[in-house]
Order: structure tokens, then C-alpha cells, then sequence
């Protein structure tokens, strides 16, 4: 795939974990820019694995997969990935969806705007929910959203939480003494990924890290951003690594501000 820019060797901080932050790093390297990954989130086994396995192997009208950790902590306890107690297979994003497709069956519904709760919740197989046995996998404690509407139509929602997210134990000083030098641009994919990296940066990294122009994938994280005192935030047009590399490539270079783009995101 062509770069959509070159960064001319930006430095740009990956925050996500270490295991889906590979292609981005790729996707920035091949721009000629230089990814600084920095994971802010550990994923780990989830809290009761045996009582998530069970539900996996129940039968469902509908299991929604919510990110590729899902998809691969699932397998991880054992899962068939053709998922056959599944009527319907839902993935959150595309790259949800692909690794549902390289596990052994694509889902039936994938949003097509934004890949978010939001977005698969206006698709029009889910507005009447009623008696329908919904699975959602996900993280520990993840975002109510997608469940407590899905109940509000009238399904039976339950939870197969088969991860946990813990903040890494990984000193940000190294970081922030040559902050200057390397960092040009942050990225952060998730509210919790936002607020790890503040605290493993702490007071003395905090007033770096509000100067330096952040991208995000929502304006849910965005409105967060602003709120802790963010100067600069660009939204990404999608939650998808090409996006986050478009949305890097207007910092980097001329064209619409972050402000022009963030009003248009906005409609």
C-alpha cells in the first residue's frame, strides 16, 4: 500500500498494547517516520476463565466480539473459531472482523461508518432485539454501552469476559528525557489508554505530553482529551490504522489544521 505522506522522519508515539501495535508501527515506519511504541495497557488472562469458556460453548442468536483481543483470548480458552453455537457472528471493527475471517468464519454484521458501539448499534438487523440470547465478548469492566442498549431492545445480554487490561510496570522517565528530541506526535485508541499514559508519566511528564499534538479514533476520547488540557487533538477519520496514519500525516505536513478536521468530523 502506498503512503498516503512521508513523515520525514516524525517520531510518533504508539501507546496501544504491545501485540496490536505492530501494524501501525509498520504502517509509520513505511511512511518514513519513526514509531516509539509504548505500551500503556497490559492485556492478561481474564478474571474467571472457566466460567467464560462455558459460556462460548452455549448457544447464542447473536455473540459480539468488541476487539481482536477478544477474538484471540476466546480462542486462547479454547473456542471453536467457526463459533458454532453462534447463529450470528458481530465484530465492533474491521480488524475484529478479520480475525474472526483468519479464525475460520467472517461475521454475519460489521458496521460500515465509524467502527464503534455506537455505529453497529444503528445497523438495522439489531433494532428489534427482543427475546434474542446476546453474548458480548469482551475485557474486564468493559464499556456498558453496547449491552445496556441491546437490553433496552429487549435482548438477553450476558458477558464472557476473557481478558483484563492493567496499566504495565513501565517507568516513564526514561521517555520523558528525550522526549524532546523524539517525540513529535502521540496516539491513543482508547480513553484508558489516555489516562495509563499519564500516569506512568506522571506530574513531571504531564505538561510535555499536553503540548505535543494527540490523535485519537473518537470524539468521545477527543471531548476526554480536551477535558484533561490537551491542546492539540485530532480525530482519526476511522478506529482503523490507515486512518490513525492519515490523521498523523495532516500534522506532519500542510493541509487542514487538526481544528479544520476535528470541525468536520464533527459535521
Amino acid at each position: 500500500m502506498r503512503s498516503p505522506c512521508d513523515l520525514a522522519g516524525l517520531g510518533v508515539l504508539v501507546t496501544r498494547p504491545a501485540a496490536q501495535a505492530e501494524h501501525l508501527c509498520g504502517l509509520i515506519l513505511g511512511a518514513n517516520g519513526r514509531p516509539l511504541p509504548f505500551p500503556t495497557v497490559e492485556i492478561r488472562p481474564g478474571p474467571d476463565p472457566r466460567g467464560a469458556r462455558t459460556l462460548l460453548t452455549r448457544d447464542w442468536d447473536l455473540v459480539i466480539f468488541v476487539s481482536t483481543n477478544a477474538v484471540d483470548r476466546a480462542l486462547a480458552l479454547g473456542a471453536d473459531g467457526h463459533w458454532p453455537g453462534a447463529r450470528h457472528l458481530a465484530a465492533v471493527g474491521r480488524a475484529t472482523a478479520l480475525a474472526l475471517e483468519a479464525a475460520g468464519r467472517a461475521p454475519d454484521l460489521v458496521p460500515t461508518g465509524r467502527y464503534d458501539s455506537e455505529s453497529l448499534l444503528a445497523m438495522p438487523a439489531l433494532a428489534r432485539m427482543a427475546d434474542q440470547r446476546v453474548l458480548i465478548v469482551r475485557g474486564q469492566d468493559g464499556r456498558a454501552l453496547l449491552g445496556d442498549e441491546l437490553s433496552r431492545r429487549g435482548a438477553v445480554v450476558h458477558y464472557a469476559e476473557v481478558y483484563r487490561r492493567v496499566i504495565p510496570d513501565a517507568p516513564g522517565a526514561p521517555l520523558l528525557q528525550r522526549w524532546h528530541r523524539d517525540v513529535q506526535v502521540v496516539t491513543a485508541t482508547s480513553d484508558e489508554i489516555l489516562r495509563n499514559l499519564i500516569a506512568l508519566l506522571g506530574d513531571a511528564g504531564l505538561p510535555l505530553l499536553l503540548r505535543t499534538p494527540l490523535v485519537v479514533i473518537s470524539t468521545r476520547s477527543a471531548e476526554t482529551a480536551r477535558d484533561l488540557g490537551f491542546e492539540q487533538v485530532l480525530v482519526a477519520e476511522r478506529a482503523e490504522d490507515s486512518a490513525i496514519l492519515r490523521a498523523i500525516c495532516i500534522l506532519a505536513g500542510p493541509g487542514p489544521s487538526a481544528n479544520d478536521l476535528h470541525r468536520s468530523d464533527q459535521g
